[in-house]
């Protein structure tokens, strides 16, 4: 078995795509929109791994976690990007771009090289390698 994707709520699905793909390499599908719901959707695929379903509807309340804070439930993404440069590459990146940076790149207890972002709807994603 493995996990296929995870999903996300977003106000700015546009914004949130072009994140991923920007600084990730991800590659998106074609946008779904079910006008019924007036849900859309897209799936974010990565080199590896399961997928990230980035989703928009009117109505969703927002999240009233402070992304900061760490709470019970899902918490974070982690993306490998391969190597301690990358890592620490990606993060200065993100920071020139004005992106939180809520742990400093540094090597884990258990052996990893990660750092840790806020992406634009405040979702926590560790770089790790």
């Amino acid at each position: 078995m493995k996990i296929d994707h995870i999903a996300i709520w977003t106000k700015n699905l546009e914004g949130l795509r072009s994140f991923y793909m920007k600084y990730f390499q991800a590659t998106s599908n074609k946008k779904y929109f079910n006008p019924t719901k007036h849900f859309s959707s897209y799936f974010l695929s990565f080199e590896k791994g399961c997928t990230l379903e980035i989703m928009q509807m009117p109505g969703i309340p927002e999240s009233k976690n402070d992304p900061v804070q760490q709470y019970l439930g899902l918490i974070h993404l982690a993306i490998n990007v391969g190597s301690k440069s990358t890592v620490n590459e990606l993060t200065e990146l993100l920071r020139k771009d004005g992106y939180p940076i809520v742990g400093e790149p540094r090597s884990t207890g258990d052996g990893c090289y990660e750092s840790v972002i806020l992406d634009p709807d405040g979702n926590r994603v560790e770089i790790v390698a």
